[in-house]
């Protein structure tokens, strides 16, 4: 199973009265997201199911790939990996998953999957990391397939 994670691109900072999931990108944030996103496009299966955090900055990103995807409250800043992998049906899924969202529970994640001491990995704003399970010698393993931001490609 392929497993991709979008962190989204860059937003606004937060500021009084603006509630969290009604922050926009900036403006540098939506070169990033259509950057990755044309990166994405020739890369992604037709069949991968995408999953977007329902936060702003979040659907904002997942637009720039002009593909269908699905809103998910369980992927809202503060969500726990478990509900990432949950969604994503991991490992078992039969089309690769995309999931749009936040850190730091996207490199929470990560370090669980990769089995990396200290609880989570860095990951960009609109970078995308892309995860394949493997069976070797009767064991399952995760394997960095690749790893994308916005300035190298």
């Amino acid at each position: 199973m392929d497993l991709i994670f979008w962190r989204h691109a860059e937003a606004e900072d937060e500021r009084e009265g603006l509630p969290d999931l009604e922050r926009e990108l900036t403006a540098r944030g939506a070169k990033q997201a259509a950057r990755i996103a044309a990166w994405l496009d020739r890369q992604l299966p037709a069949s991968t199911r995408i999953l977007c955090s329902p936060a702003l900055r979040c659907e904002q990103t997942v637009l720039a790939l002009g593909r269908k995807y699905e809103l998910r409250e369980d992927l809202q800043p503060g969500a726990i990996p478990a509900a990432l992998l949950d969604a994503a049906q991991w490992p078992v899924a039969k089309q690769p998953v995309l999931i749009v969202g936040h850190q730091p529970v996207l490199g929470e994640a990560l370090a669980q999957l990769l089995r990396i001491e200290g609880g989570s990995v860095a990951v960009r704003k609109g970078a995308v990391w892309w995860l394949r399970t493997r069976e070797r010698d009767g064991d399952d393993q995760t394997v960095v397939w690749a790893v994308q931001s916005p300035e190298t490609v």
